[in-house]
């Protein structure tokens, strides 16, 4: 709910509503033969125009009244900070919003960018956010999703599911290219389908400032191909035949066994890994290579092409119960130069991963979109794979080799890819990932006591973090904005005076059971109320912003409120955290944003929930595995504090 992964279920009456079992998954994807081209039912019709008429049709993103906004940031802040600062920071708000003061000339210049623009946040929140961001996107932008372990050890078994993979993503790009894709919609509203439409044929371009986006996807020539890299080397794969049919996964597979065979040693030079160096390094290194026109033209190729798929190396062994957090960081930063690092190209939007071994998965660069789009192509894909689809004749046309992309490597170049190199293990000794499976409920032990399973989940991160440090910390939560045009992210302020009252009281003795059950009512209802007022465009951390980057846009004087140590306090998140959830037993992933903090996405299913935790080893005060065992043991605590108390009405 909070992402907005709600599909209008009429629209999705083609697509199982079930899921699959993991034997099953087996079972079609290894054990039947490739079946050709997935086909749906009945063959799509292409509806041009009906993405513009319903955007068209969206309302535009509201600016909060100064007043409300001013208010409900003293009220995130009285749990994060001490008396003496919040009393500090009451001045400075007063002083921000007296009549004809700078608060009102800033909200009034709000008004007017929003009554001139599509959406006066999402131009400044994709430069803010992503193309300012001057750090590596590798662990600190871009997550990575962990998809169910496979069943091969081979390089057959890599290929064959590849092939399959491919064409389930074809399929879902057959849907964005007929305008056919099920509109979403949240609590009854439809919600913004754009960001479906910026996640293929796109990639980052580094710059030495500041990075944008390319789309080649509404071209009048629209890209025809993928990239595929395997030992660091990339090729160009051709997915549609002459007639502009997509390749049969028979074909498929015979093309990634030739770009199997023309790469059975690993590149000296791993281009990709210059991807993963901080943006303004890259940038400068990127105008050095696309001097060379063979280079240029390759570098153009990837950013063009509709997706990459990754055909990992093997990774280290690890037991069963290590198993996903290995796959979480082979995901998110591929392992180090000695592994997959270098078998990527981290600014493009798509790459899927899947290695010999079994491990799968993809990561995506997050500046086109948040995590609901991709997940949605996930759970399409993998399930087209469970359709039983009518058998398509490959075509005997023979197929033309795939294009392996030349790069002309100077002692220049070779110098900046060993100083990624270095950088890269740098980040991959850094980046701290715990995995687990929350076996004991999901999401039906909350409902069963009528509360919000999302909240319920919050609360238990906080009593987590609040046992571990004995305190409250500034926590983001992904907040959906697609009700409105162009709509993206806001912040769910998880932590709150209900959530501090609550993890105070849950291991005082002197509190009785049953005041901790409707104290914990409470912070579960506060956060509910939270969320909503953040999916209707009236959170406070966008429109705060929005006033800042006013001011800077008027080349006035910063407001004193921006230099205070509260604001300061709280935008340093110490938990970062975003719900994704997907039909698929999944997990994403994400670095945390903060050098002494936490990132936790999780997945909640129906009786487990899956949870990625991730903290930095060069901070001796964060412990992912150690968060991860308290999160479980405050999840099971709350679990028993409600069933021990049969009294609570929630």
């Amino acid at each position: 709910l909070i992402l907005g992964y709600i599909i209008d279920p009429q629209a999705l009456t083609s697509i199982s509503p079930t899921l699959l079992s993991i034997s099953q998954a087996k079972d079609l994807w290894y054990k039947v033969k490739p079946c050709g081209r997935l086909v749906r039912p009945v063959a799509p019709t292409r509806i041009p125009g009906r993405y513009l008429s319903h955007q068209e049709g969206l309302p535009k993103l509201p600016v909060p009244s100064l007043q409300q906004t001013c208010e409900r940031y003293l009220a995130t802040l009285e749990p994060i900070v001490d008396e003496e600062e919040l009393s500090h920071t009451k001045e400075l708000l007063a002083e921000f919003q007296k009549a004809g003061g700078v608060g009102e000339r800033l909200q009034k210049g709000l008004e007017r960018r929003a009554r001139k623009t599509e959406n006066w946040l999402s131009d400044w929140w994709l430069t803010t956010a992503y193309l300012d961001y001057r750090m590596p996107v590798v662990v600190h932008s871009s997550p990575g999703v962990v998809l169910p372990r496979l069943e091969f050890s081979d390089r057959q078994g890599q290929m064959r599911f590849a092939a399959k993979l491919i064409a389930g993503v074809l399929d879902f790009k057959t849907m964005i290219d007929n305008e056919t894709l099920p509109v979403e919609y949240l609590g009854g509203k439809q919600l913004c389908m754009n960001q479906y439409y910026q996640v293929l044929s796109s990639c980052r371009v580094p710059g030495l400032k500041r990075d944008s986006v390319v789309n080649h996807a509404h071209r009048s020539r629209p890209p025809t191909h993928i990239t595929v890299v395997h030992n660091f080397q990339f090729f160009v794969l051709d997915v549609y035949n002459s007639d502009g049919t997509p390749l049969t996964v028979d074909q498929l597979y015979m093309q990634l066994e030739k770009v199997w065979s023309s790469s059975l040693q690993t590149n000296k030079e791993p281009i990709g890994i210059l991807t993963s160096n901080q943006r303004n390094s890259w940038g400068k290194a990127y105008n050095n290579l696309i001097k060379d026109k063979t280079n240029k033209d390759s570098v153009q190729a990837i950013q063009k092409s509709i997706f990459t798929v990754c055909l990992d190396a093997p990774m280290p062994c690890v037991s069963d119960e290590l198993y996903h957090s290995r796959a979480a960081v082979q995901m998110l930063h591929g392992g180090g130069s000695r592994w997959n690092s270098g078998n990527r190209w981290f600014d493009k939007t798509l790459q899927f991963i899947i290695g010999e071994d079994g491990s799968c998965g993809l990561m995506y660069e997050h500046a086109p979109a948040e995590g609901p789009p991709i997940v949605s192509l996930i759970d399409h894909s993998l399930q087209s794979l469970a359709h039983p689809c009518r058998m398509v004749r490959t075509p005997m046309v023979p197929l033309p080799m795939p294009q392996k992309l030349r790069f002309n490597i100077t002692p220049e170049i070779k110098k900046d890819i060993e100083k990624a190199k270095q950088n890269m293990n740098i980040m991959v000794h850094d980046l701290d990932v715990k995995v687990i499976v929350f076996s004991h409920f999901g999401k039906n032990v909350p409902k069963t006591h009528k509360m919000s399973p999302d909240a319920f989940i919050q609360m238990g991160l906080q009593l987590a973090y609040y046992r571990m440090y004995q305190r409250c910390c500034a926590t983001y939560e992904s907040a959906s904005l697609r009700m409105f045009k162009l709509g993206r992210t806001d912040t769910i302020r998880s932590c709150s005076i209900d959530s501090a009252n609550f993890v105070k009281a849950m291991d005082d003795p002197a509190k009785q059971k049953i005041e901790k059950v409707t104290l914990l009512e409470k912070a579960v209802k506060a956060h509910r109320a939270y969320t909503d007022m953040a999916i209707h465009g009236q959170a406070i951390d966008r429109h705060l912003l929005g006033l800042k980057l006013q001011a800077i846009e008027d080349l006035t004087s910063m407001p004193e409120i921006f230099m205070d140590t509260s604001y300061a306090v709280a935008n340093h998140y110490n938990l970062s955290t975003s719900q994704v959830p997907a039909k698929t037993d999944c997990v994403m992933c994400f670095g945390p944003v903060a050098p002494d903090g936490y990132g936790v996405c999780y997945n909640p299913m129906a009786e487990h929930i899956n949870f990625a935790v991730s903290a930095f080893n060069s901070c001796n005060e964060t412990n992912a595995a150690h968060m991860a065992q308290r999160l479980e043991e405050a999840l099971l605590d709350m679990r028993m504090l409600l069933e021990s108390t049969p009294k609570a009405k929630l």
